[in-house]
């Protein structure tokens, strides 16, 4: 049963009872906040700062393009095992200790990846291309579990979902600057070690403030209900109660497998355009709209639910439409000369798909209230990482070579695929979770029916009969 609207805490009340019992939110939080999205930009920029220009990476280091395909795809492999570690640092260890990690790692992985063009004498320049991706995946889990616990921990219950869409949509931030920049930056392959080198700038900082600006993992005093009567379920309590929760096993099934549509789509892109005849320049404006709008939409869409607390609608909604706009894309991709038609249709797909990225983690940890939140956003994470790798490799594996036609301006060196089998089999995928979600999903908000009984309980506690009573001990910081 869904919490009816009126028995859901809006802001007002929220503030009235932090009041009441001394909850406290501090101006520092939005310094968290800020290292935490610095990171996950940098992160991002580093993940994707290949694919915009794979044919001329493949090309200058003598690889293949499913060569180049992995400098992504490890991210998504690497994410498997290391994010169930990931999900135990958040609970155990602490915000604080997993960003500074996650920042350390990050700057070594971009700094890594230079290597070849600063040491003379190197016979394999792949293996440091892949070295240096890899110690960036590693940072990828923790840094894309941390906005829901963050916004858990820091923030209060009426700024929560904005919090943790401000974090989540730092990442794809990082991926429309990769998609603009490095088309800009490489004009020829000479181009190549500028590229790399401005990439560690953001990393470089972000490391350097996470490692002196953070200085604890909570705040002395709570922010709200929620996080004064914290009792998250040990880790592997936590696990086994996820995968026995229904309603969070479809979610994350539906939800992590448009992770893995969204991660093939921003990786595939240039290699799906560029055999119609599309330049490297449009693609990146196509992924950047892709991301500018989700970002637009996201924040529309977090600020009222928000407000409403719809988060079953609103990711149904967004998933249903997402799945229409998908179709169009696997047909008009297939097309030359669509450039106003492809435009607008990215733009679309980042304005339905992106929006409900914030939401869907939210509406995880509603369902699957009492895990912790990096459990509960962290295992969605991990799963959606191994439907990418197995959706990357599968729509990979369709195509097939073809006499290259002289509209294509793909630069790899060999002739261009056919994606069309491929993008047909995504539109059916995202269409297929579209309606599993829909038919299957139903939850009651558990963690929102937590926060109005102990509402409940303080306003009973706050009474005349009870006004002079001692302070809580958890309320002092």
């Amino acid at each position: 049963m869904v919490l009816p609207a009126g028995d859901r805490p809006g802001a007002d009340a929220t503030q009235a009872l932090g009041a009441l019992w001394d909850y406290r939110v501090y101006a520092r939080r939005w310094v968290f906040l800020l290292v935490l999205s610095l990171l996950s930009f940098s992160n991002a920029t580093l993940w994707l700062s290949f694919a915009p220009v794979a044919d001329m990476i493949a090309h200058h280091f003598l690889l293949s393009t499913e060569q180049i395909n992995w400098l992504s795809r490890v991210y998504l492999m690497a994410s498997i095992p290391s994010g169930v570690v990931a999900i135990w640092v958040l609970d155990s260890v602490g915000l604080r200790w997993a960003t500074i990690v996650c920042a350390w790692l990050n700057f070594a992985g971009s700094v890594f990846r230079t290597l070849p063009f600063m040491v003379g004498g190197i016979q394999d320049p792949f293996a440091f291309l892949m070295g240096g991706q890899s110690l960036c995946a590693l940072a990828q889990t923790l840094v894309v579990f941390s906005p829901a616990k963050l916004a858990a921990l820091w923030f209060p219950e009426h700024q929560r979902v904005t919090a943790n869409m401000i974090g989540t949509m730092s990442n794809p931030l990082g991926i429309l600057v990769a998609n603009l920049l490095s088309p800009a930056l490489v004009k020829k392959e000479e181009d190549i070690p500028m590229m790399l080198g401005i990439y560690i700038i953001p990393a470089g900082i972000t490391c350097l403030l996470a490692t002196a600006c953070l200085l604890e993992s909570v705040p002395p005093t709570p922010p709200s209900a929620r996080a004064i009567h914290s009792i998250s379920e040990k880790f592997l309590d936590g696990l086994k109660l996820l995968l026995c929760n229904r309603a969070y096993v479809v979610l994350a099934v539906c939800f992590g497998g448009g992770i893995g549509i969204f991660s093939s789509f921003s990786a595939l892109l240039e290699q799906v355009l560029c055999v119609r005849g599309y330049s490297n320049e449009f693609i990146g404006l196509c992924g950047a709209l892709f991301i500018v709008f989700g970002v637009l939409g996201a924040l529309v869409l977090s600020l009222y639910v928000d407000r409403t607390k719809l988060f079953t609608e609103a990711v149904k909604i967004g998933f249903c439409l997402t799945s229409v706009v998908c179709v169009a894309f696997a047909l008009v991709s297939q097309l030359q000369g669509q450039t106003l038609a492809l435009a607008a249709i990215c733009s679309l797909l980042g304005l339905f798909g992106f929006a409900v990225a914030p939401i869907a983690m939210e509406l995880a940890i509603e369902c699957s209230f009492p895990v912790g939140e990096g459990a509960a956003a962290g295992l969605i994470f991990v799963l959606g990482q191994a439907e990418g790798v197995l959706i990357m490799v599968l729509l990979t594996a369709l195509t097939v070579r073809r006499a290259e036609p002289s509209v294509s301006t793909c630069q790899d060196g060999q002739g261009p695929l056919d994606w069309q089998v491929s993008m047909l089999l995504m539109a059916g995928l995202c269409t297929l979770f579209s309606c599993f979600l829909v038919l299957f999903f139903h939850t009651p908000y558990r963690r929102l029916q937590a926060e109005a009984s102990v509402s409940c309980s303080i306003q009973e506690d706050m009474s005349p009969a009870t006004v002079d009573r001692e302070p809580h001990p958890a309320a002092t910081p």
